[in-house]
């Protein structure tokens, strides 16, 4: 009951007929000199330790499906991303770092925040990147879609690939998110807000690369990123009713 009580809660959140609870604690983030990306600590490093049980996750990720849908496929307007697939260490370290108030989501906090302990965190991260990667999700549509994958693939290949993979699959031991079959202006948010210094939790590597960038290249990469598929992971195409 506690269970469909929070997925109905949640569900009122993502469509603004609520609002969301009180916000999680300030810690020191990339504007802190003490700042030091993916320290391994805390509730975060006992998750990555534990063996996680799908079935379990399964579980806990009902509350979490109200807003990423029960796919894992999130929305094409951006305001929630692609889960499925995402590798367990970046679920778990994001999640952590929300529940420290590391990252600031106060719409997401808390929810996070009902996972009772750092098992709860392995299983609904196991069950997360057990699902497939949606082939259909939100991409950019504009007219001159052809022009923009082609400065972005430039751009991607040029500095981001390294990190992120041919085909967008992250590095899982490196904490390097799959950014494959992930929303376009989702991809544009967060680019920008690690842009601008608003993502505190980001990769300071990463911020050094991406601070050069003005927002018709940040649109660029966000639209060829967002046309990446992982073979092998995508969920297969639905086939016709006869």
């Amino acid at each position: 009951m506690n269970k469909l009580i929070l997925a109905v809660s949640l569900a009122m959140v993502a469509a603004g007929g609520a609002h969301a609870g009180p916000p999680a604690p300030k810690a020191q983030g990339i504007e802190s000199k003490e700042y030091k990306w993916n320290a391994q600590e805390g509730e975060k490093l006992e998750a990555l330790k534990l063996k996680g049980d799908k079935t379990r996750g399964e579980e806990g990720y009902e509350v979490c499906g109200a807003c990423h849908l029960p796919s894992g496929a999130g929305r094409p307007d951006g305001t929630f991303p692609q889960l499925a697939g995402q590798h367990t260490t970046v679920l778990i370290k994001q999640m952590a770092d929300i529940r420290a108030g590391l990252r600031d989501n106060p719409t997401m906090y808390p929810f996070a925040a009902t996972l009772v302990d750092p098992q709860e965190l392995a299983d609904v991260a196991t069950y997360i990147e057990s699902l497939c990667i949606p082939v259909d999700h939100g991409k950019y549509e504009g007219a001159d879609a052809a022009k923009q994958l082609a400065t972005g693939k430039e751009l991607y290949e040029k500095e981001c690939k390294e990190c992120h993979g041919p085909n967008g699959q992250g590095v899982k031991e490196k904490f390097y998110p799959v950014i494959a079959g992930q929303h376009y202006k989702y991809l544009l948010r967060q680019m920008t807000e690690i842009r601008d210094g608003h993502r505190r939790n980001a990769n300071p590597d990463m911020v050094k690369i991406i601070k050069k960038y003005n927002n018709d290249q940040l649109v660029a990469i966000s639209a060829y990123q967002s046309s990446l598929v992982m073979p092998g992971n995508m969920c297969k195409p639905k086939v016709a009713k006869k």
